[in-house]
């Protein structure tokens, strides 16, 4: 069956039942904007492609390469060198032919950020891990035009949730990134997506974990969880329906070790809590240089 046979109803007919007919309806006409075809990116647009969105602005302005075969959702040997987005834009189209996809080669950046965000319902922030600069403004301008925004990160074997409304608490009143250097923000970000840290304890292998050097396992498991994650809480906010308990709340699953942790942060990286293991973080790093090493071991 060709893209001539293609019917979006018959493609999504097995969504009715956890959705209304009238609801799948509404996904139909939703736009959503996804920074990233990487680790998590490739997956949440597939994901949400299969959940019947019907429309996506996709940014990202790098090309596979073979370390990207263990977690991307795009990374083949046919793709090799290929554009990410233009790759994901084909998987995205032989998933739904009628998509209505606006992507954005050299990714998201300051020139462009308004009209990656227009029109747009919901923004899912798939960015590498250390891209603060450009992260910091696509959340803030989401808070200016009035755009819910979603983060979920691959953490060990799980994901932690954090989830920005226009009328809740802020990215920067929560993470509190204002005037860090690389390092500090770095530790602000990780603990503050996961105040619960339940992916320490399982790391195979510490010195493959360098804040300093931009680097760190990961795993499909993970990212897999990550778009089933956002799925549903895209779901939920764009049919206004489900509950949605944004920042200073938070989530993080871990499947390796069964255990979901639910977090409630006031403050946000200001919190006495996250004040406290920051603190830790920052000491266990001076040691480690004292010592002649860069790494954060969990």
């Amino acid at each position: 069956m060709g893209g001539d046979h293609f019917a979006y109803d018959a493609a999504f007919s097995r969504n009715i039942g956890w959705v209304t007919e009238a609801e799948q309806a509404t996904l139909r006409r939703k736009r959503i904007a996804i920074a990233g075809m990487g680790g998590v990116g490739g997956g949440h647009l597939l994901t949400l492609a299969r959940l019947g969105i019907g429309a996506f602005n996709i940014a990202d302005f790098d090309t596979f390469d073979i370390v990207n075969f263990n977690r991307q959702a795009g990374a083949l040997v046919s793709s090799l060198g290929r554009p990410k987005v233009e790759v994901l834009a084909g998987m995205a189209r032989d998933i739904n032919p009628e998509c209505a996809l606006r992507v954005f080669p050299q990714g998201v950046s300051d020139a462009n950020l308004d009209e990656f965000l227009a029109g747009v319902d919901l923004y899912v922030d798939a960015l590498d891990f250390f891209a603060f600069d450009i992260r910091r403004a696509v959340f803030a301008a989401c808070r200016r035009l009035g755009i819910p925004a979603v983060t979920a990160a691959p953490l060990g074997i799980g994901a932690a949730v954090l989830i920005f409304l226009p009328d809740g608490m802020s990215f920067e009143e929560y993470f509190r990134l204002e005037g860090c250097d690389e390092e500090e923000m770095a530790m602000r970000f990780l603990l503050g997506l996961s105040p619960a840290m339940l992916q320490l304890g399982y790391l195979a292998d510490p010195d493959r974990v360098s804040l300093a050097e931009r680097r760190g396992p990961s795993t499909i498991a993970a990212c897999q969880i990550c778009a089933g994650v956002i799925a549903t809480e895209a779901l939920k906010i764009l049919l206004g329906r489900g509950g949605v308990r944004a920042a200073p709340w938070g989530y993080q699953f871990d499947a390796y070790k069964l255990r979901l942790a639910r977090t409630w942060r006031p403050g946000g990286n200001r919190n006495p809590l996250q004040r406290i293991a920051l603190w830790f973080v920052r000491r266990q790093l001076e040691k480690m240089k004292a010592k002649g090493g860069a790494h954060v071991r969990p």
